[in-house]
């Protein structure tokens, strides 16, 4: 039977322990339950199994009983039983988890240390026979380890009714423990349980003494460490309705009450902090109320109230009480100023908390009580009633406005009031009644003290009533009078209120007049009183009901301000110091004198008379008579009126006079002052007046005058128009008027001026018309394709109204009138009637106003050229052969403009024969095709000659059917047997497409008559001609294919639509495309002949000897002097619809200027183009060949600079440029290009097409036959690239096709080098492809996207060039 015992924290509740190796019901457990620190021990029986003996050896004894004695932290003690021999020892295995320990024993019982705390084992008890080896069956129990007491059990927080409790545990075990927290008082015990190693118990009584254990539990929640403890109080419950019984000056009486359910009686402790902390004292009582003493008057103080449970130190926190202590009671109380509403009260006060205090003044009267604060130890008490008893209480308040100390009080009476309305009722000589009031609620009990000084004396009168005589005064002597209310104590007077009287002067003698004036009399007087040396005098100055005063300090005044002519009364009163009391008066009447007249004016001055009028506001004007004084060198006379105007007659023109009129009173004796004016009279008016001289700006006037005193007088010319008016002066009978307007209507008008430069006489006048102004930069101009003339000019300065226009030729006038233009300097339009076509008329503008014409304005002008006359006959067409013909015609008439060109057009229709501008067009290639029965073989330019034409007198005969290729027509071999007219084109002008087609639209162009039919006959071998046939065909073909080779060689069309594959692939490999494409281009045109440029006396022409132009296009500079002086290094460029759109030339050198500007007048040239700067990299490319402000001659042409615009990438410059022989002028403008860099490009390429636009849209309104002149320094690489880009873009409109290649190629046959790099061919791809993207994309043209150019033109106005017609300028 094996025993085990275990511990039990379950309240001795009890569990079975089961050994791993198994129990029976026969097996006997002890079980020791443990309670607190007592332990319960309780015995179950674990029987043993019976041991058989199978292989027949003898079994030891199983052990039994096996049980722990005892269980400690780190140790436990062990006991069994064994009926076996004593013979037997033990082996007890310990194990924990993975680790197993053995230990021997030689009895029943033993003890295991070196555990670890809270740690589960399972000890086994083996009998080991006397060999040592032989065991037994073990027995076996397992146990936790008691855990170790916790450490540092404290209270966190103490409160009223919790307590946080904190602990720790070092075991190495502890992770798993629980906690049992036992709370013990005297009247209960509970157990809490925590996880961790804190707690915070709750629901604790109010300053009740508590017992906390903490216990330590293992992971088997029944074994328990030793209990660890705490006691302590917890706070009692705060103190409630804390309160102060009384407070005094130095003290205070505190109760207060407790509110909890603890049986514990309390100590209490006072804690006394004054308001600044600077002292804290301490009491304690046993009861809820106590007295603290020894406090500081009128001081702040913290009074808190702490309960503490008796034998406890544990005190609550602590109920506080705010309170000032009383203020002592203020000392001294005086009134300081005691008035008649106010009193000023003083105080003092010993506290040292006084600093802080205000006080309340309580102000007493009767049953009435009022109360004031102050801040200070003063105050004024306001609003109090006069003469009346008071009683004043001060007491000190405290800092907190509401404890107040005793109070100390003053009684006194208020002040009367001053008395009222005091005033004389009566002044005498030597007597004054007084008289006042008095408004005061207790006036009725007052009396009141009159005091009476001089300077002499002082004396008092006392009175009941509000009045007083006093008597016995001197006369004319200054006395002060002050009345004093006595309040009813008979001690308290008001302000006194005072007033000072004079008595009164004697009476004043002998006044007289010691002198009368106009509007002052002078009087004087005499007094004989002692007291008169202080007198002032007060003179009344009557008359009728009006009545003024004035004074003086003396005997004598004068008084002004009288009406004159008026009778006064004059009354003089002595008035004593005071400037009121005054004697008797004395008096005298008298008459004023009048006024002097005034306003004195000539209502008219006359040749011979002067008519005076003037004025007098004197009130008495009406009964005035007047005497008029008229003086001259000569004589005086005198004049009389009753009336203010009369006219003096009988006077001399121009002379000086002096008119004195007098204001005679109604007595007719008294006169007034004269008044006078000096005047001339008028001169008589000028005769004769006229114009001597009439000019544009000026005139000359004479005139004459008959006046004796004419050799005196000056003349005033005034100049007036219906814009303004003007005046000149002439001390002669004559003027020369001048700055004045053509044109304009005048009227001047001539005064004569007497001698004072003032006076005129009446004015002479004339009108007359100024000569108009010339019309200024006057333009005469062709339009294209019309007969009539745009004639330009400068609207003149000044008036008009109209313009005569006279246009004649040697057999021809007509005279025309315009009647518009506008404002002065804006530009005059007119177009004329139609005239005849290529014809030079004069033409002369004179200026119309009235009857007045300017100075002529002449021009030269020829008009525009047009279609030639249809000739009258047809051509005469011959058979020449089987296959050819001949056509002759005469030369058609070039009355319309010089024959150009002519085009011969075969008709192989029988019937119908009416060419017109559309069969142009159609090629003999076309006829082959069966699309035409209409075309044209042959053209023929007039300035070169063939093999195939021939022209001699007038008359020109074309070989048909040679073979060879004009342009872009071939003169293929006609069909035998066939039947053909013809008819011949002329073209005053005439232009090609790209394909060197003919541009019938764009061309001036008349057709002849169709010729008779004429057929052609067999061809005379047919078998021959049939071999010979069919090795023409041979040849044909082989002669085609290398057409198209070497088409194919000059040109690479490309559809606009592919082009960004093509550049694509170009592009790849560092433009590896291009440069191929480049290369190939080196060897164009540059076998042709440069004859003219090498010859020696052109070579110093040539700013580069690499760069000369080919002989086929170099442009020929007319009327050579000799036989290199037409040599200029320039060639003429094929556009996209002219063969001489362009000329491009190198920079002018210092010694090609002269030859450049006469190249520009000799080929009509509008528009230069200039791409270089003049000095690029500090070496000259280009000399400057404009003039910059004046005029410069360049041998026979003239050029002015008109405007000059600076942009930030280009400049554009306008020029007149005139020929010095026949007068001619025209505009030219030159647009630089600033902005690109030699051998270079530019750095975007919409610069160079904004650029080429601003020069297409201008340069497309100059004359059809006007090329543009382009250059750069040596006229080939940057002038290639823009002649190139204005082709290119052309194309891409016209024929939605790009040829790059073949551009440049047909440059370059015309001119060496053009495009001269890579760069900038590469370039003009990218241009190119720039174009064709941006159409892509905004579906609009970059070309027109002119954003630089465009706005600044919108401000920019250019000279007057030509009126627009169909598409260009003519």
């Amino acid at each position: 039977m094996v025993r085990c015992t275990t511990a039990c924290t379950d309240n001795c509740s009890l569990k079975n322990l089961t050994e791993e190796m198994g129990t029976s019901n026969n097996d006997e457990l002890s079980v020791n339950a443990t309670r607190g620190n007592s332990r319960l021990s309780e015995d179950v029986s674990l029987f043993g199994r019976a041991m058989s003996d199978q292989n027949s050896v003898a079994q030891l004894s199983m052990v039994f009983d096996l049980k722990t004695k005892s269980v400690g932290v780190t140790s436990v003690i062990l006991t069994w039983n064994n009926t076996a021999s004593a013979s037997y020892t033990y082996r007890i295995e310990v194990r924990n988890g993975t680790s197993i320990n053995n230990k021997t024993a030689n009895v029943t019982e033993t003890e295991i240390t070196g555990l670890t705390p809270g740690t589960p084992y399972n000890f086994t008890v083996f009998a080991v026979a006397a060999d040592g080896e032989t065991e037994g069956e073990g027995a076996s129990i397992s146990l936790y380890t008691k855990p170790s007491a916790v450490l540092d059990l404290k209270a966190e927080y103490v409160g009223v009714t919790s307590v946080n409790l904190k602990w720790t545990v070092n075991d190495t075990a502890s992770a798993s423990y629980t906690y049992r927290i036992e709370v013990t008082s005297d009247s209960s015990t509970d157990n809490l349980t925590s996880s961790v190693t804190e707690s915070t118990v709750t629901e604790l009584i109010p300053g009740t003494f508590y017992n906390f254990t903490v216990f330590a539990i293992a992971a088997d929640n029944q074994t328990e460490g030793e209990g660890a403890s705490i006691s302590l109080y917890t706070k009692p419950s705060p103190v409630l309705d804390l309160k102060a019984e009384y407070i005094g000056v130095t003290s205070v009486n505190l109760t207060w009450a407790v509110n909890d359910t603890a049986l514990t009686a309390y100590t209490y402790r006072i804690e006394v902090r004054n308001g600044n902390a600077s002292s804290i004292s301490n009491k304690t009582s046993t009861i809820n109320r106590t007295e603290i003493t020894g406090l500081i008057p009128g001081t702040s103080y913290n009074i808190k109230v702490f309960a503490t449970p008796v034998n406890s130190t544990t005190e609550e926190e602590g109920l506080s009480l705010n309170l000032y202590t009383k203020p002592s009671p203020v000392l001294h109380v005086v009134a300081e100023y005691i008035g008649v509403t106010s009193v000023n009260l003083t105080w003092m006060v010993n506290d040292t908390a006084s600093a802080s205090y205000t006080y309340r003044i309580e102000v007493k009267n009767g049953a009435s009580i009022n109360n004031k604060t102050s801040n200070t130890n003063e105050t004024e008490i306001t609003g109090l009633t006069p003469g009346t008893p008071y009683n004043f209480t001060v007491f000190a308040v405290a800092a907190d406005g509401k404890t107040e100390g005793e109070g100390a009080s003053v009684s006194l009476y208020t002040k009367p009031s001053a008395v009222l309305d005091l005033k004389a009722e009566y002044v005498g000589v030597t007597s004054v009644n007084l008289k006042w009031t008095a408004n005061d609620t207790a006036s009725a009990s007052y009396t009141y003290r009159i005091e009476v000084t001089s300077d002499s004396f002082t004396d008092n009168l006392t009175s009941n009533v509000t009045m007083a005589e006093i008597t016995e005064l001197v006369p004319g002597t200054f006395y002060n009078f002050t009345v004093f209310a006595i309040a009813a104590d008979n001690q308290t007077e008001g302000e006194g209120e005072f007033r000072s009287f004079y008595t009164k002067p004697s009476p004043v003698l002998h006044v007289v007049a010691e002198y009368i004036g106009v509007t002052s009399v002078n009087l004087t007087w005499m007094v004989n009183d002692t007291a008169s040396a202080s007198y002032t005098y007060r003179i009344e100055v009557k008359n009728g009901a009006s009545i003024n005063n004035k004074t003086s300090n003396t005997n004598e005044t004068e008084i002004t301000g009288l009406t004159p002519g008026t009778p006064y009364n004059f009354t003089v009163f002595a008035v004593a110091a005071d400037g009121k009391t005054e004697g008797e008066g004395e008096s005298i009447s008298l008459y004023t004198k009048p006024s002097t007249v005034f306003d004195l004016k000539t209502k008219y001055d006359g040749v011979t008379s002067v008519i005076l009028t003037w004025m007098v506001n004197d009130t008495a004007s009406a009964s005035y008579t007047y005497r008029i004084e008229v003086r001259n060198e000569a004589f005086i006379n005198n004049k009389t009126s009753n009336v203010t105007e009369t006219e003096i007659t009988g006077l001399t023109p121009g002379t000086p006079y002096n008119f004195t009129v007098f204001a005679v009173a109604a007595d007719g004796e008294t006169e007034g002052e004269g008044a006078s004016v000096s005047l001339y009279t008028k001169p008589s008016a000028v005769l004769d007046l006229k114009a001597e001289y009439v000019g544009e700006t000026s005139v000359n006037l004479k005139w004459t005058a008959n006046d004796t005193a004419s050799a005196s007088y000056t003349y005033r010319i005034e100049v007036t128009s219906d814009s303004f008016t003007d005046n000149l002066t002439s001390s002669v009978t004559e003027s020369i008027v001048m700055e004045l307007i053509p044109g304009t209507f005048y009227n001047f008008t001539v005064f004569a001026i007497a001698a004072d430069n003032q006076t005129e006489g009446e004015g002479a006048s004339i009108r007359q018309n100024t000569i108009p102004s010339s019309v200024n930069a006057f333009q005469c101009e062709a339009v294209a394709n019309m007969s009539y003339l745009i004639l330009k000019w400068d609207c003149p300065y000044g008036g008009y109204s109209s313009f005569d226009i006279k246009i004649f030729n040697d057999t021809w006038t007509k005279n025309q009138r315009s009647q518009f233009c506008g404002r002065e300097g804006s530009e005059g339009i007119f177009k004329t009637e139609p005239l005849d076509y290529y014809k030079t008329y004069t033409v002369i503008v004179t200026t119309v106003s009235e009857s007045l014409t300017s100075l002529p304005v002449q021009k030269t002008c020829k008009t525009s050229i047009t279609d030639p006359p249809v000739p009258n006959k047809a051509p005469l067409v011959k058979a020449l052969s089987h296959n050819s013909l001949s056509v002759e015609f005469p030369d058609f008439e070039s009355v319309n403009g010089p024959l150009k060109a002519y085009a011969v057009m075969i008709i192989t229709e029988a019937e119908g024969c009416w060419p017109s501008k559309s069969d142009l067009n159609y090629t003999y290639n076309d006829f082959k095709q069966k699309m035409t029965a209409t075309y044209v073989t042959y053209v023929i330019d007039i300035e070169e000659t063939t093999s195939s034409f021939h022209s001699q007198n007038g008359h020109n005969v074309v070989d048909i059917g040679k073979g060879n290729t004009m342009y872009g027509y071939e003169n293929g071999p006609l069909i035998p047997l066939h039947s053909y007219r013809a008819s011949v084109a002329g073209f005053t002008n005439i232009n090609f497409t790209m394909a060197n087609k003919i541009m019938g639209e764009q061309s001036y162009v008349s057709f002849s008559p169709c010729s008779e039919v004429v057929s052609l006959p067999q061809d005379p071998g047919v078998i021959a001609g049939a071999v010979i046939g069919c090795l023409l065909a041979i040849l044909a073909v082989v002669a085609i294919g290398g057409y198209i080779f070497w088409r194919r060689r000059r040109s690479k069309m490309i559809k606009v639509e592919n082009f960004e594959s093509y550049f694509k692939k170009q592009q790849a490999d560092s433009n590896c495309g291009f440069a191929e494409e480049y290369e190939e281009l080196k060897s164009a045109g540059v076998h042709q002949p440069k004859f003219a440029a090498e010859i020696p006396e052109n070579r110093g022409k040539n700013r580069y000897n690499n760069v000369l132009p080919y002989d086929i296009s170099r442009v020929k500079l007319s009327n050579p002097s000799c036989a290199t002086d037409d040599y200029i290094n320039a060639n003429y460029m094929p556009g996209y619809s002219s063969k001489k759109a362009f000329i491009a030339a190198q920079g002018p050198l210092p010694n090609t200027i002269e030859d450049f500007w006469r190249m520009i007048w000799e080929k009509n040239i509008y528009s230069v183009v200039m791409l270089t700067k003049c000095v690029e990299q500090a070496r000259t490319k280009c000399e400057q060949y404009w003039p910059d402000k004046q005029s410069k001659s360049y041998g026979d042409v003239i050029v002015t600079m008109v405007s000059e615009v600076v942009l930030p990438e280009w400049t554009i410059r306008d020029f007149n440029v005139e020929n010095a022989d026949t007068l001619e002028s025209h505009t030219v403008r030159q647009f630089h290009f600033t902005s690109w860099p030699d051998h270079g490009v530019p750095e975007t390429t919409d610069l160079l097409i904004n650029f080429r636009h601003l020069v297409h849209e201008y340069s497309s309104q100059n004359p059809i036959d006007s090329p543009t002149l382009v250059h750069c320094s040596a006229g080939v690489g940057r002038t290639g690239t823009f002649i190139a880009i204005d082709r290119l873009i052309q194309q891409i409109e016209m024929e939605n096709t790009v040829d790059v290649y073949g551009v440049v190629y047909d440059l370059r046959m015309h001119r060496p080098l053009m495009v001269q790099t890579e760069d900038q061919y590469v370039f003009l791809n990218q241009c190119v492809m720039d174009i064709i993207r941006s159409q892509k994309e905004k579906k609009t043209d970059l070309i027109y996207q002119n954003t630089t150019a465009m706005a600044i033109y919108e401000n920019f106005t250019p000279e007057p060039a030509f009126g627009k017609a169909n598409g260009y300028h003519a």
